[in-house]
């Protein structure tokens, strides 16, 4: 045999030798540079049920009867705080609402009485927000509630907007069975409990859980927010913030400590960031339109009674990103679009005027397709007309809006003028028009 055949074998080996060592070396450096890259980072930790070895006679019951309740509760910051089932649900036999349940007396779901226990500054500026006793009255009207919730109501600024206090006409028309899943699913969000508190925090803050971080994401407040008469959803996705939120928004800081947080934790605004969070200078409110100028929802928008303090308030948030020739100048151009609408809803008026003064219209509210039009007008175009101007939504300001409040103007002027002239009235209407 050759001595290059007998080293055949041993040359073999070696090589195999080297490579397998060459590739433990790169597994091994690999480890140490993904180490290297990860240090810093929090590591991964899954979430800790805070009942899980709870001996509470609530919670070994509701762990075999409804276990995903116990299990969000368990990984609540209020569990975690040692607040208990009893806490909230727990109330005397005499309590408004109260059930037997397992020998003892609960509240089915805890009214904003038994948050306020602990949360007493969320739910007092709550009870002055249009999410409180304005929603409400907005589909049911004035009538269910008592004389103190009554005074409530009128003392909140929003409280001036419910026509004569009567109930909507749309809601009215729809019925009890339709409007339990459709109007109320929303404005159920100001109903007063039995116990005379008003509003249900669950609308925002999801049991059993109650996220901070699904508090603060916008898709909660898309739960409402969204549709032809208020569509802030598809308004905010457009708008440069809503992009900021959809391209970047699974790396901020959504467990931010509250009223500490800035632009390092948060680029961009959300919903609740420019509304409701203590963001840079600006302190936390549950005060919807604690920040806003304008009664924006409103057939013909007028300005809030401290539109200048909240102006300053909102302002404040927009400096954390903005210079403040920016905002000036936006705000400037914002209000004349919106008076611009203003004119358009007045004009609307005006056509409708002479109808009303000569009979020409029914009494029933929605039985005619002109009161439809009138209604859609200021109510789902102009109102998005608004909306888009003030959140940065060209398409929703303009073809959801301006537009569509041009394209029913133009029906009104049509189908008035025809109403007119069969009465034989259409001079009297074209010399009005001259006097205006």
């Amino acid at each position: 045999m050759s001595e290059n055949q007998s080293g055949g074998p041993l040359r073999f080996a070696s090589v195999l030798i080297i490579g397998l060592v060459a590739i433990i070396i790169v597994l091994g450096l690999a480890i140490v540079v993904q180490a290297v890259g990860q240090s810093g980072r929090p590591a991964e930790v899954g979430k800790v049920d805070a009942l899980a070895n709870s001996t509470d006679e609530c919670v070994q019951c509701h762990q075999r009867t409804t276990p995903g309740i116990t299990t969000q509760y368990g990984h609540s910051t209020m569990a975690a705080a040692e607040v208990s089932c009893q806490n909230c649900h727990e109330v005397t036999e005499d309590y408004a609402g109260a059930v037997a349940h397992e020998g003892t007396y609960v509240l089915r779901s805890p009214s904003a009485a038994k948050c306020e226990t602990c949360h007493t500054q969320e739910v007092r500026q709550f009870n002055q927000s249009r999410h409180g006793l304005p929603a409400y009255v907005a589909v049911l009207g004035a009538e269910p509630l008592t004389e103190a919730q009554l005074a409530m109501y009128e003392a909140i600024p929003e409280g001036s907007y419910a026509p004569d206090k009567s109930r909507n006409a749309i809601a009215a028309l729809e019925g009890e069975d339709m409007i339990r899943f459709t109007c109320l699913a929303c404005h159920n969000v100001g109903k007063p409990a039995e116990d005379g508190s008003v509003g249900q925090c669950q609308k925002c803050h999801l049991r059993h859980e109650f996220s901070i971080e699904q508090a603060r994401k916008p898709e909660t407040c898309n739960a409402c927010h969204i549709g032809p008469d208020h569509p802030q959803w598809e308004i905010y996705q457009e708008s440069p913030h809503g992009i900021a939120y959809m391209t970047m928004g699974d790396d901020w800081n959504w467990e931010a400590e509250t009223g500490t947080f800035g632009v390092e934790d948060f680029p961009a605004p959300t919903c609740a960031i420019c509304h409701m969070s203590g963001f840079g200078n600006t302190g936390t409110s549950h005060d919807v339109g604690d920040r806003l100028t304008w009664y924006l929802f409103a057939p013909i928008s007028t300005r809030r009674p401290a539109w200048e303090d909240n102006m300053t308030r909102m302002k404040t948030v927009c400096l954390e990103c903005h210079n403040q020739n920016f905002i000036d100048d936006f705000y400037t151009a914002a209000d004349k679009a919106t008076e611009r609408v203003n004119e358009w809803v007045t004009e609307s008026d005006a056509i409708m005027q002479p109808l009303k003064d000569n009979d020409l219209l029914t009494a029933a509210p929605f039985d005619e397709p002109i009161d439809y039009t009138y209604f859609n007008l200021w109510h789902h175009w102009g109102r998005t007309a608004k909306f888009g101007v003030w959140m940065q939504g060209p398409d929703y300001s303009q073809w959801h809006g301006a537009y569509e409040v041009l394209h029913d103007l133009a029906e009104l002027r049509e189908a008035a003028g025809e109403r007119m002239e069969k009465a034989g009235l259409a001079g009297e209407a074209e010399a009005e028009k001259t006097d205006d």
